[in-house]
């Protein structure tokens, strides 16, 4: 199967070149920008992908919407499988391209738009099919979870764990979507797709680290717990789903908190599995052109789906998970929470266990503080 990359920057090539030795698979012409053509495996047009008869296959790796969509559409159409590792795309998109590619008679893979290299999407893809899930989620950003994990083993601030991620490679020079929560939360919207074939649209909260200080890490850390950013999907009875983004507090026996550096935990529970769990490198050339080449190896092996062929755009509802926060506010807004404990009072800044409340009514109050020009930070609580 011969497989044409659009984009050629840190995926791309790694794309290009597992391809060139994988069983199979076969590399062929790459899209680049007008005025990047050095090479003869380079086009500049995409009208030389889609009207190439002997590309079978497309893997896209720029990232964003458009032009991505576009091409994706045009790829489709022409009759070419579509294999993508762009979460923002398949968030944005993904219930058009997937009744798209159906209608086209092509397959659409997706297994590298969330977790990189941990293939999470690809079984719970197959788990969907035979077991009810129950639960989707985990740690799902390389990103936060180094810089989490540099500022409670090293003891560096905010700014320099952010640094540090940046001179690695982990973070982008704008890295918003990862500190905030976002990208996380394109994640667990693809997840809950696969899962319940519902890609949620609105009623979405994600809360990231960008308000996390040293400061913080010092007295939770004190007081036992580990932070880690963790992404949460969950089905009701009645068919409601939720869906979140927060950092969550955890104790040292918890298996999140033994996941260092940049590498991502994802799991599921199936009713009759039970849970599961999966840990890898959640970003980087290698281990998302892995789960790349991993599709459209399953498209050689018969593999043409991830959403169910009935999956809509949907929402989240969020009012029914609940549980108790860590949280640190002004002391003048103390009365903005229900408290259960004070757990330190500097005169005018407090830390506080709240009592249990919902993970919407926690991130309206969040919302509403800072609106008022308040700076806190929270965190949901969970026991070992």
């Amino acid at each position: 199967m011969k497989v044409a990359v659009l984009g050629y920057g840190t995926v791309g090539v790694g794309v290009y070149e597992m391809l060139k030795a994988a069983e199979s698979l076969e590399p062929g012409p790459v899209l680049v920008r007008p005025g990047k053509v050095d090479t003869d495996f380079k086009v500049s047009s995409i009208d030389d992908i889609v009207g190439d008869p002997s590309v079978d296959a497309v893997a896209e790796v720029m990232g964003g919407v458009e032009p991505a969509f576009t091409y994706a559409m045009a790829a489709i159409r022409a009759g070419k499988h579509f294999v993508t590792s762009n979460k923002a795309l398949v968030a944005a998109k993904g219930v058009e391209l997937n009744r798209a590619a159906r209608e086209a008679g092509v397959c659409f893979l997706f297994s590298a738009a969330c977790g990189g290299g941990v293939p999470i999407l690809h079984n719970l893809a197959r788990a969907a099919r035979t077991d009810e899930i129950l639960s989707v989620g985990g740690i799902l950003n390389g990103t936060t979870n180094f810089m989490l994990d540099q500022m409670q083993s090293t003891g560096k601030d905010y700014a320099d764990a952010l640094k540090q991620a940046q001179e690695l490679g982990y973070a982008e020079a704008d890295p918003t979507a990862d500190v905030t929560g976002l990208d996380a939360l394109r994640k667990i919207m693809l997840a809950c797709a696969v899962a319940w074939g519902i890609l949620p649209q609105s009623g979405l909260l994600n809360e990231g680290i960008d308000s996390l200080s040293a400061e913080d890490v010092k007295d939770f850390m004190e007081r036992g717990y580990v932070c880690r950013l963790v992404a949460s999907g969950q089905r009701a009875e009645d068919g409601r789903i939720s869906a979140y983004v927060e950092p969550v507090l955890v104790r040292a026996g918890d298996a999140e908190s033994a996941v260092l550096k940049n590498y991502n935990m994802a799991r599921y529970e199936g009713r009759n599995a039970g849970p599961i769990a999966m840990i890898g490198q959640g970003a980087g050339r290698y281990p998302t052109a892995s789960a790349v080449l991993r599709d459209l190896s399953g498209i050689c092996q018969g593999e043409s789906a991830m959403f169910p062929a009935d999956c809509i755009d949907g929402a989240a509802d969020n009012s029914a998970a609940v549980h108790a926060y860590y949280m640190r506010l002004p002391k003048t807004c103390a009365d903005a929470v229900p408290t259960a404990k004070i757990l330190a009072d500097d005169g005018n800044v407090i830390r506080i266990l709240t009592k249990c409340v919902s993970v919407q009514n926690m991130h309206a109050c969040a919302a509403e503080l800072r609106k008022a020009g308040q700076k806190v930070f929270f965190a949901a609580v969970r026991e070992a």
